[in-house]
């Protein structure tokens, strides 16, 4: 039972259940959201408090993440053209593996569709949360720093905050790998979408 899925379905459902419009909503919770920002930054501190390691597998690290980020946009574009999806969906869906915010602002530069785009990436994130732990364990994953990056590269914020509750290496090497992906991606994706549209 993800945290965040049951919160999406407790909201959604008071929501439509008590027909309180999205907007009026979200004014009522401009504080927490105020809050994620802090929250994030303040994932700084584990990477400060662990920085010689980090830097020590800098190689390996740049490497993973290019690696990891090129075959997520390319993944998602190949789906996309694989389930005959539009042009303006595949842009909606290449970003989806980096954080929201990041992910909304790439698909609104290459014409997607923001908000589907933080549909995607949410989901994508709580999938990766709740079945990135049960995946490492039959790939027999045993060291947390490699646990930690995957589980972060791949379901960005929502496997990070995962990975962080089970173990502070991993949960270091997933905010590591989310903020360097969502660098990447930013990179890789506009540059992709030009030549593959």
């Amino acid at each position: 039972l993800n945290p965040v899925a049951m919160s999406i379905l407790i909201v959604s459902g008071c929501l439509l259940i008590f027909d309180i419009e999205y907007e009026r909503y979200f004014s009522g919770a401009k504080f927490i959201h105020f809050l994620l920002g802090p929250a994030t930054v303040a994932l700084a501190v584990p990477i400060y408090q662990n920085w010689r390691i980090i830097r020590s597998e800098s190689m390996v690290i740049l490497t993973v993440i290019i690696l990891g980020s090129v075959f997520a946009v390319l993944i998602s574009y190949g789906l996309g053209l694989l389930f005959g999806l539009d042009s303006v969906t595949i842009a909606s869906l290449m970003p989806r593996s980096v954080t929201a915010p990041i992910a909304m602002g790439i698909s609104e530069l290459i014409g997607g569709i923001p908000s589907l785009t933080a549909i995607i990436t949410i989901i994508t994130g709580i999938i990766g949360a709740s079945l990135g732990t049960f995946t490492l364990d039959i790939l027999r994953v045993k060291n947390m720093a490699a646990r930690g990056f995957g589980i972060g590269l791949a379901s960005h914020g929502i496997g990070t905050a995962r990975a962080m509750s089970r173990n502070q290496t991993a949960g270091v090497f997933a905010a590591v790998a989310m903020g360097l992906s969502g660098i990447v991606t930013s990179l890789i994706v506009p540059l992709v979408f030009q030549l593959l549209f």
